[in-house]
Order: C-alpha cells, then structure tokens, then sequence
C-alpha cells in the first residue's frame, strides 16, 4: 500500500479531501480505492454550481471491474470540475492522488474537521 498524504483528509468511502487557501476543498479517490476498483475507464462528474448535501452521491467511477458511487465530504457547491480527468480518467490509475475529480465551495468550513486524517484513514482500510 502507498503512503498516504499526511496533508489530506479522508472519507470512510474512500474520497481524498485538500483543503484550498481559498477556502475551497479538492476530492478525488484515494489510491486504496483505485486499486480496489482496478483500471479506471470512466468518470461521471457533477455539474458546476450544484449544491451538493454531505454524503450525497454525486459522482461515479467506472472500471474494468465495477462502477463505484463517490459521495460528498461536506455540504457545499461544486464549483469546477476536473475536465482533463475526465478526457483521460486512466489517469487515476497512474497516481490518485495527483488527479483530483473536483472541487467544492463548503458551505461550512468547520465541516472538514469531522473526516478522517491519514492515521484515521489507514486504521479504516486495515479494517476492511
């Protein structure tokens, strides 16, 4: 297993969250994931401007084996979306943590608080 950045959050579901200076907060999927999910072949992504409740689904990911849902981290609104990822979603694949999916606008920034860090995270994926 990779190493996971110390600099990110995580979710039980398995999405990376970074914190912008903007405020903002950028997800995509953790390489546990990824590697749970196999070669990545496509990439369904929410609409910019849509406000999304926390854990609601709003994004797949389909492989060669699967598709996956992604949820929301956080309530908020999505205000971009990685299009260069979803042209070449075999990117992910490459380094999952390099290749964000999209970014949020949280409605509460406090929110970011409750999810996991790296240790919380790892403790999660040795359980599974």
């Amino acid at each position: 297993m990779s190493t996971l950045p110390a600099n990110l959050k995580y979710t039980k579901s398995h999405e990376w969250v970074r914190s912008e200076e903007d405020g903002s907060l950028t997800i995509g999927i953790t390489d546990h994931a990824q590697q749970a999910l196999g070669d990545i072949v496509f990439l369904e992504l929410p609409e910019t401007g849509r406000t999304l409740s926390a854990g609601e689904t709003c994004a797949v990911v389909e492989s060669v084996k699967a598709a996956s849902d992604l949820y929301a981290p956080v309530a908020g609104e999505v205000v971009a979306v990685n299009q260069d990822i979803v042209d070449t979603p075999d990117a992910v694949n490459a380094d999952a943590y390099a290749n964000w999916l999209f970014k949020l606008q949280p409605t509460n920034a406090a929110d970011v608080a409750t999810l996991l860090d790296a240790a919380g995270y790892a403790a999660e994926i040795a359980q599974a």
